[in-house]
């Protein structure tokens, strides 16, 4: 048997943020230490034995975990060009994307190991069911489904909608991000005294596969490009989906502890990676106060989405609309001004003829 033939992915990914780029190259290094006939990495393996019990519970997942699939790659031309859909590996391996076989609804299955994550199920259906799941600004992720593992008891998966990265595709306008800022800090408001919030995801109007940016689920790369839209033209919601690390605290409690599970950093303010985005220094003073090194001193939730309120009303209709310059053009001054009368003529006039809020807000 033949290794499949390998794949420009770079040029499939090539207007994928940097984060994407980075994990691609990760995983195709992984990919290339494995032996070459090799078809499924090992982590893969963990879902392949899954598969028939991920069926008999409702969700199938895709030709590549059945465990009679034959990879498509090697039936294949010399000159065939198109990327098969089961040729996709995960980027991450603790989540897949499936469907539910009752509805066609694209979801993702996140493998959670219950030893590690300890709180994780118990304070996502906390903040997914009840009165909080109803609560104007929860931006918790819906949990479809819990599965308890029949091969081992440490392993359940939560059932997901099918999101994609909140950072991709990037943000275009000050506006956009002005908006993803209100959502994140709306939703800790009302909630931040039960938990803590992880990672941050929107949804699309159409669910695109776990791993291909633009493309429907269930074809190959050069059939059927999914429509796409800016966040200006197309308001999104974003979404917390990530509670591996989060406490919850008693609310009568003034000064709760926890002991931490996991986290980056051990000192107050965490350290950030260098600065994406330009031209957001309006809300400098505020992020300033948010990570003061004694706690005390820092702001609560309420007292922030007050704040950034006054800020947002502030900002005038031009900076709002404006272009969301990068780290990258930090020193040529003539590719600035070239983009930025680009975005003007391609954007700003379309957006405004269009009567598109210059602050996208999602309904």
């Amino acid at each position: 048997m033949e290794p499949p033939r390998k794949i420009d992915l770079y040029s499939i990914f090539a207007d994928a943020s940097p984060e994407i780029l980075e994990l691609l190259r990760e995983s195709e290094e992984w990919l290339e230490a494995r032996p070459p006939e090799s078809n499924l990495m090992e982590g893969e393996e963990f879902w392949r034995d899954h598969q028939v019990w991920l069926q008999e519970q409702g969700y199938m997942l895709r030709p590549r975990y059945h465990p009679d699939w034959v990879p498509s790659v090697l039936s294949r031309g010399e000159n065939d060009l198109q990327y098969p859909e089961d040729a996709h590996y995960p980027v991450r391996m603790n989540v897949l994307d499936a469907r539910k076989i009752a509805t066609g609804q694209a979801v993702m299955l996140k493998k959670i190991l219950k030893s590690v994550h300890r709180n994780e199920v118990d304070i996502h259906k906390y903040l997914t069911t009840g009165g909080l799941a109803s609560h104007p600004h929860n931006h918790c992720a819906p949990l479809h489904d819990v599965l308890q593992s029949p091969f081992d008891q440490d392993v359940v998966f939560l059932v997901l909608p099918l999101y994609r990265a909140f950072n991709d595709p990037r943000f275009q306008t000050v506006g956009e991000i002005v908006e993803f800022f209100r959502q994140i800090f709306e939703i800790h408001a009302p909630m931040s005294r039960s938990s803590s919030v992880g990672d941050l995801i929107f949804t699309l109007r159409q669910s695109p596969h776990r791993n291909s940016l633009g493309i429907m689920w269930d074809t190959a790369f050069s059939d059927v490009p999914a429509k796409h839209y800016t966040r200006t033209q197309t308001p999104v919601k974003y979404y917390f989906i990530d509670f591996g690390i989060s406490c919850r605290f008693d609310p009568d409690d003034p000064e709760p502890r926890a002991i931490p599970i996991r986290a980056g950093d051990k000192t107050a303010p965490e350290l950030s990676s260098t600065p994406v985005y330009r031209g957001l220094d309006f809300v400098d003073p505020l992020v300033k106060d948010m990570v003061d090194v004694e706690p005390k001193k820092r702001p609560n939730m309420d007292n922030v989405v007050e704040r950034f309120e006054k800020i947002r009303h502030l900002l005038p209709w031009w900076k709002l609309r404006a272009r969301l310059r990068t780290a990258a053009e930090d020193g040529k001054p003539w590719l600035s001004f070239r983009l930025d009368v680009y975005h003007f003529f391609n954007t700003t006039v379309r957006d405004i003829l269009m009567f598109h809020s210059a602050v996208p807000i999602s309904k």
